[in-house]
């Protein structure tokens, strides 16, 4: 690195980023930025490397970080009125083990409020802007997230996904956006959207650097049960067509450090594998410069010796309206929390206990977690649990078994992220279920707890980003990041 190797300052380069970040003010990227912290944080890395210590593989590297993870940086607003003022008392696993490694946060993210929407036009504090055009949105609900990086003020922000929001967003802004296998990263200290489907990841411009933001977050923490044993690094796809070795201890380039302390690890060499296409997406709904881009990468995968497989998944047609459904009745009962008595923001307006819930809840939530709420309530309340509720989580379990037979027949799968490419600002706020449609191609992923890697694939001729997902089994996170070299 060449901050340990002395070839420039950590403080050098965190005074940088904060002028980049003040320079591109008017895409309204960030909700706080933390530069006290984060310059002093800087000088003590720097004077730590003069007196020879050492210090981490991530050490100088200015990050952003999405409002929904904790830090006693700044106030975790979740870009939601009802957080105003909330200063956490805690930091979360990811964030902790990020800055152990000498990463330095410079600022909070714009997003959706509590993460409910897919253009961050349902921020508290105003649209992101897209980093390709202004017009545009940023995607979401990570949009401040991919935008710091796209514009080159960070070289990685941290994002979640629950049905989208960090692939969407990369593929609007032309970065690398990976929501990893369910339960890979720790969400303590992680703002909730829905528990059984919300993943950490993050935003980075090269495949190297997600292999090494996820050797170093991935990995079971007793403060989430629901996390896996730490597999990362390991060989983790076992279909033939991967020849599993082992690589020497990583050497040291002349701008880098050994990232995994030396010690051996296994990776995947990918070679003949089996890329699978889902013919159900193929269709007039996705615009005409997605499909051109899937077709092109798969006449690229061609040439390299790869096989691909067509696969009908016809259940997929009910994703969106199983997410769409789990997800509601999960906000419900996680936002039930909000009620002005122990953090964040309290109405004014209230004669007794019943008027403080109703009118700080009222006043506090935006409009789309309202619509969520409500929506939840409804389909778990008495009479319609079995009808929808249920229904629902009977679908779930049916996609899981589509993608798991997918499987057995290809190594990967190639898809677009979203039917289209970034849309204009005001074009669907206003409209839920075109909204909600731009999930179409994302959600059944977090049903089904597999990992996916949003990929840039160039622009449209009017400069829009497009990005392709490439999506792999259960805790193939590894070698999904390690293939997708393959589609540059």
């Amino acid at each position: 690195m060449k901050v340990a190797n002395q070839k420039v300052t950590a403080e050098r380069l965190v005074r940088d980023a904060l002028e980049k970040a003040k320079h591109f003010a008017d895409y309204n990227i960030f909700t706080f930025l933390n530069e006290e912290g984060a310059i002093k944080k800087a000088k003590e890395i720097d004077a730590k490397i003069a007196r020879g210590e050492k210090v981490g593989r991530l050490a100088g590297v200015p990050y952003a970080l999405k409002d929904n993870f904790l830090s006693p940086e700044g106030q975790t607003t979740a870009s939601a009125h009802i957080l105003e003022g909330f200063v956490s008392p805690i930091t979360s696993t990811a964030v902790e083990k990020l800055e152990a490694e000498g990463a330095i946060m410079i600022g909070r993210t714009n997003m959706d409020a509590f993460a409910h929407g897919s253009s961050t036009e349902n921020s508290y504090f105003g649209p992101t802007l897209n980093a390709c055009d202004k017009n545009c949105v940023a995607g979401g609900s990570s949009g401040g997230s991919a935008v710091a990086v796209a514009l080159d003020i960070v070289e990685f922000a941290t994002g979640t996904d629950t049905g989208g929001s960090i692939r969407q967003p990369a593929s609007f802004n032309g970065v690398y956006g990976l929501k990893p296998t369910y339960g890979t990263i720790s969400r303590y200290g992680v703002v909730a959207m829905a528990s059984s489907t919300d993943c950490i990841g993050f935003f980075t411009k090269t495949p190297d650097d997600m292999d090494l933001l996820m050797d170093i977050a991935s990995g079971q923490d007793p403060k989430d049960l629901t996390t896996l044993p730490d597999y990362y690094g390991l060989a983790n796809v076992s279909n033939s067509s991967f020849e599993t070795v082992s690589r020497e201890p990583y050497e040291a380039s002349e701008e880098s450090e050994p990232r995994d302390g030396g010690r051996e690890r296994t990776w995947s060499r990918m070679e003949n594998c089996r890329i699978g296409i889902i013919k159900d997406f193929d269709n007039e709904s996705v615009r005409p410069e997605i499909r051109q881009a899937l077709k092109n990468k798969i006449e690229s995968l061609k040439s390299k010796g790869h096989e691909i497989v067509e696969l009908e998944m016809p259940t997929l047609k009910y994703a969106l309206a199983a997410y769409y459904i789990i997800v509601p009745a999960e906000i419900a009962s996680n936002l039930s929390r909000y009620d002005g008595i122990r953090y964040g923001f309290r109405s004014e307006k209230a004669e007794d206990l019943n008027a403080l819930y109703k009118n700080t809840r009222s006043e506090g939530f935006m409009p789309e977690n309202k619509r969520r709420i409500m929506i939840g309530n409804f389909v778990l309340s008495s009479g319609f649990y079995d009808a929808y509720f249920l229904k629902a989580a009977k679908a779930r379990t049916l996609i899981v078994k589509e993608y798991e037979k997918a499987f057995e027949k290809c190594d990967f799968i190639l898809t677009p992220v979203s039917p289209n490419p970034a849309f204009k600002l005001g074009e669907k706020v206003n409209d839920p279920v075109a909204m909600y449609l731009e999930d179409m191609m994302s959600v059944s992923l977090n049903l089904a707890g597999l990992p996916g890697l949003a990929i840039p694939t160039g622009k449209t001729e009017s400069g829009l980003a497009l990005g392709l997902q490439l999506v792999g089994p259960r805790r193939s996170d590894k070698s999904l990041i390690e293939f997708s070299k393959e589609l540059i």
